[in-house]
């Protein structure tokens, strides 16, 4: 299963839309959103304190400050369909004529 992973500090009204907007596009296409909320002192708030919120799918860094809705759908289905083997019988059929 797809995961994404939300990087979010305490009192960070962009991390609360962002959530927000993941939330909205988790009712449509399945995935595990893990939050993890850094504090000062945990390894990644450094690197990330500048570019709250900052979200991963299956740990590769695609948003950071904003969530499109549109885009994250997007990139949902990309990761899905280069995940799917050819011979998933979930995978979309493709008639060939011959």
């Amino acid at each position: 299963m797809t995961l994404v992973e939300l990087y979010s500090k305490e009192e960070c009204h962009l991390c609360d839309e962002a959530k927000a907007v993941i939330e909205r596009v988790q009712k449509h296409i399945q995935f595990k959103l893990r939050e993890i909320k850094l504090t000062p002192g945990d390894p990644y708030f450094e690197e990330y304190k500048e570019m709250f919120p900052v979200v991963h799918i299956n740990k590769v860094q695609v948003f950071k400050y904003r969530v499109s809705e549109n885009m994250l759908k997007i990139k949902l289905q990309q990761v899905a369909s280069e995940t799917r083997a050819p011979d998933d019988p979930e995978a979309p059929s493709v008639d060939r004529k011959r």
